[in-house]
């Protein structure tokens, strides 16, 4: 952790701390992200939560009609626990939409405005508040996954190792796995800094998860990637690892990355959570 926080970027994403408190859906801006037969509504900073005193928002990608898979994703943004938004997601969260997910691109409280644990504590809230209003929002409660970038990454992967609340699923872009350091207070010893990791938390109810990474990232090195993968492999943990050859980065801002990568989590969750079965080879003859 510590090489990659001299790096300078590690992405997370976060909700209200110990809050849980599902508030109204509407009362937001709503507008169209698209038009004609692919048209997706985006109602945009709904209150979901509070972080302290502050408003913690989301933004709701609906799918086109007609696509709906009844199942929401949670987009959890990057930006070194320093810095970026939700606003950063759009581009990257259009293709989930695409493919039929209601999906949410969630606020979080920043090292600035917050320490550990408040970051997972408002991630969280936004799985609470998501499951609260799936009625609204057209989902199943129990079809929610997590989606992170970077260090958001890393509290997608903390989330989908815990039981409360659980997570259908789980997708972590370029993910960081060791501590978030950024975020965590001072004086904290060894064995509280390791608890901050999502590995602290794998067992074999850890969520499907499915893993993205590009091979030329020198931000956060494919071996963080890497390694957890193997960690949940050990686990008995239903799980992928997809690399990108030549890809640094946040490889997803580029469109045709960004949709790939949406199909391989489509069909992920396909097999794992919306119709269960084993992978079975085409019958010769």
């Amino acid at each position: 952790m510590d090489r990659m926080s001299r790096r300078g970027f590690l992405g997370t994403a976060g909700m209200a701390a110990g809050m849980g408190a599902v508030l109204p859906a509407l009362g937001a801006g709503t507008a169209g992200a698209q038009t004609g037969e692919t048209a997706i509504a985006v109602e945009k900073n709904v209150v979901f939560g509070k972080g302290g005193e502050m408003d913690l928002k989301l933004d709701i990608y609906k799918p086109p009609a007609g696509t709906e898979k009844r199942m929401a994703t949670i987009h959890v943004h990057g930006g070194g626990f320093t810095g970026g938004s939700k606003d950063t997601l759009s581009e990257r969260i259009l293709p989930f939409a695409r493919r039929g997910y209601v999906a949410v691109a969630a606020q979080y409280r920043l090292a600035g405005q917050a320490k550990w644990p408040s970051q997972i504590d408002d991630v969280k809230s936004a799985i609470r508040w998501t499951r609260a209003n799936a009625a609204m929002l057209g989902i199943n409660p129990d079809r929610i996954a997590i989606v992170g970038y970077s260090a958001g990454g890393l509290l997608a992967l903390n989330a989908a190792g815990l039981q409360d609340p659980p997570v259908a699923a789980c997708a972590a872009f370029y993910a960081v796995t060791d501590e978030p350091s950024p975020i965590l207070p001072e004086g904290l010893d060894a064995a509280a800094r390791r608890a901050t990791t999502p590995a602290t938390n794998i067992s074999a109810r850890f969520a499907p998860t499915v893993l993205f990474h590009g091979v030329a990232d020198t931000t956060v090195p494919i071996e963080s990637s890497q390694k957890f993968f193997q960690m949940l492999r050990e686990a008995k943990v239903t799980t992928e690892l997809h690399t990108y050859a030549g890809a640094p980065h946040i490889f997803d801002q580029v469109p045709a990355f960004a949709a790939a990568s949406a199909l391989m989590f489509d069909l992920f969750v396909d097999r794992y959570v919306l119709n269960p079965r084993p992978f079975l080879p085409p019958r010769r003859g």
